[in-house]
């Protein structure tokens, strides 16, 4: 009998990790569909106003203010957008760089494109304390940079 409930647990240990894993990926594709969806939205806002300030510029009416609600709601979208795209880098285990938003892997310390510090100092591990060489390893050194 011991085998029987050895095997059982180990299938439902199993079960739940993988679980878990589609349960992630789920919302990670959750996700990206939005990120998708809030760029298409920012595409087609962008199309229009070029629309509007090509129509502006070519006519003697005033589109200031329809300029001005665009753009602000492109920023707003664009906002969404980024807050999305962390959300997706931080359920991967990722972080993206300040400077130039590339997108590194949460141990990283500098970013792998432009070399931006992507950690402060306290969140970066201590290093052990480094022992003295013993006297006779000092010796063997010596020595050997002599040769």
């Amino acid at each position: 009998m011991g085998i029987l409930e050895d095997a059982i647990y180990n299938a439902k240990t199993a079960a739940g990790f993988v679980g878990k894993k589609a349960e992630k990926f789920v919302d990670i594709s959750k996700l990206t569909i939005s990120a998708a969806e809030l760029s298409s939205e920012i595409s087609k806002k962008c199309e229009i106003l070029g629309r509007v300030v090509y129509e502006a510029k070519t006519s003697d009416k005033c589109y200031d203010k329809a300029i001005a609600e665009l753009v602000e709601k492109i920023s707003d979208l664009k906002g969404q957008l980024d807050s999305v795209n962390e959300l997706i880098a931080e359920t991967k285990n990722r972080v993206k760089c300040p400077n130039c938003s590339t997108v590194n892997s949460k141990d990283a310390i500098f970013c792998g494109k432009c070399g931006e510090r992507l950690r402060n100092s306290e969140d970066m591990p201590q290093p052990d304390e480094v022992e003295e060489p013993k006297e006779t390893e000092k010796n063997t050194v010596e020595a050997s940079t002599e040769e």
